[in-house]
């Protein structure tokens, strides 16, 4: 269970600093903002409201708090936590068939649809030029569709239904922790994941096309432009020390709305660096925050497993509109 926030103000403020117990220049770090701005929102007290983008750090930075921040937070600010959601009480149960766990998102862009294999939500990243790498070399990109969130423990359970692949080594009896279903599926080799790009008749991305999904056309340094926002990412500093559910840093969206392109897992790309190997992208909840850059180089053998690794797929935008005309 968890509560949110309508309005920060500078007493919301001082009492999520303190929950997390983290001093002025420890929190000022974690959102990304200077020392001398933190101290003049608690000053304000509930006279002052900062930003929205700094608004939304904010949000990110409580939900991503562990329960006994959370708990304090609400003690120290009088409130009542809310009723358990229907997600919440219903976590025991078995995952619904062809359910996925973007079912409760509404499809509002034209530039979004659901892969009629997985039933995943994927958005158009459209063609053009990005600057990739640390070098910000100009690349072109031909059109395609991502995954907007990480293969979830969900759905990848539903690739095992369908083909009896393997399972991943820490599932028991073939099923995924039921309090995991929407984290992204770990413990995957690269093998693994392109067996699940080749069932749903999609691809692992291409190192540039991960990276041009993650930093958009304009050269930004992280997913949500080039401000250091620690907040907006499941990565080490923040001492979860466990992987997330895939929609929880909402804050720290790619400018294509794709989530997770820093932290929380690091991701299986399709491109080899040499026979064997592949590039991992996206860093992970073990990572320092100085890697959680896009750009950030970082490859592995086609065998290696770990549990802040995982994957999401694209499609080419032709063959994704070839097969929602099929379904027409």
């Amino acid at each position: 269970m968890t509560t949110t926030v309508q309005r920060w103000t500078g007493r919301e403020i001082r009492a999520l600093r303190e929950a997390k117990r983290m001093s002025i220049r420890d929190f000022a770090g974690h959102l990304g903002v200077s020392e001398r701005m933190v101290s003049k929102w608690e000053a304000g007290g509930e006279d002052i409201t900062p930003r929205p983008v700094n608004q939304s750090a904010l949000d990110s930075s409580l939900a991503a708090s562990d329960a006994e921040a959370h708990a304090r937070f609400v003690d120290m600010l009088g409130l009542t936590l809310p009723a358990p959601t229907t997600q919440e009480t219903s976590m025991s149960e078995e995952p619904t068939p062809g359910a996925t766990d973007e079912d409760m998102i509404p499809v509002g862009d034209e530039n979004q649809v659901r892969h009629p294999v997985d039933g995943k939500l994927m958005t158009l990243v459209e063609a053009g030029v990005f600057f990739a790498g640390t070098d910000n070399e100009p690349v072109y990109v031909p059109a395609f569709y991502m995954d907007v969130f990480p293969t979830t423990n969900a759905d990848y359970s539903r690739f095992l239904t369908a083909t009896n692949h393997k399972p991943p080594q820490h599932w028991e009896n073939s099923k995924p922790p039921i309090d995991q279903l929407d984290h992204p599926v770990v413990f995957v080799t690269w093998h693994d994941a392109t067996a699940y790009a080749q069932w749903s008749a999609k691809a692992l991305p291409t190192s540039q096309q991960w990276e041009k999904a993650a930093r958009g056309t304009r050269g930004d340094i992280y997913p949500w432009g080039s401000q250091r926002t620690p907040a907006k990412c499941n990565c080490r500093e923040h001492g979860i020390r466990r992987t997330t559910p895939v929609d929880r840093y909402a804050s720290g969206v790619s400018p294509y709305g794709i989530y997770d392109m820093c932290g929380n897992t690091w991701e299986w790309c399709s491109t080899e660096t040499e026979p064997g190997r592949y590039e991992l992208k996206g860093s992970a909840f073990t990572s320092p925050f100085l890697r959680c850059t896009p750009s950030t180089f970082n490859d592995a053998s086609a065998d290696m497993w770990d549990d802040d690794t995982s994957f999401r797929t694209v499609t080419p935008a032709e063959t994704m509109r070839a097969l929602l005309n099929m379904q027409r």
